[in-house]
């Protein structure tokens, strides 16, 4: 054999094509390429299933632990319906309907005095003499 080419090869070669040394620069661009895009879509991924619990933050801590719940529900089981509900939650203030029954039950207390509290034994005596 000798060492003398082909006067129709080309005497340079395209750059994907791998060299010699069995070094192949497009493999390692798309490998290098193909980790950065996943792991960047992961990131986006996540990100997007926080917005419900990023958005609780400014709600009372019973919501917010249920929206959380809901986000973690959503994220383990990729039901969107889930994440719905939470982004729902997050960007609606439930009422708050215990303040007000406690602050009657409180001024209740102090309107009757200690010891004279009816039971119920004596209330249903009382409804059952009218």
């Amino acid at each position: 054999m000798s060492a003398a080419t082909h006067p129709l090869a080309p005497q340079t070669l395209p750059p994907f094509i791998g060299g010699a040394d069995g070094s192949d620069p497009l493999f390692t661009a798309i490998a290098f390429t193909v980790v950065v895009a996943v792991l960047g879509v992961g990131v986006v991924y996540l990100k997007l299933h926080a917005i419900p619990e990023q958005l609780a933050h400014k709600h009372s801590n019973t919501q917010s632990q249920l929206i959380m719940v809901l986000a973690l529900l959503a994220l383990f089981t990729h039901n969107n319906v889930f994440w719905v509900a939470a982004l729902i939650m997050a960007l609606l203030k439930l009422p708050d309907f215990l303040t007000p029954i406690n602050s009657i039950s409180e001024s209740l207390k102090r309107l009757t005095p200690e010891g004279t509290a009816v039971t119920r034994n004596e209330q249903q005596s009382i409804e059952e003499t009218r």
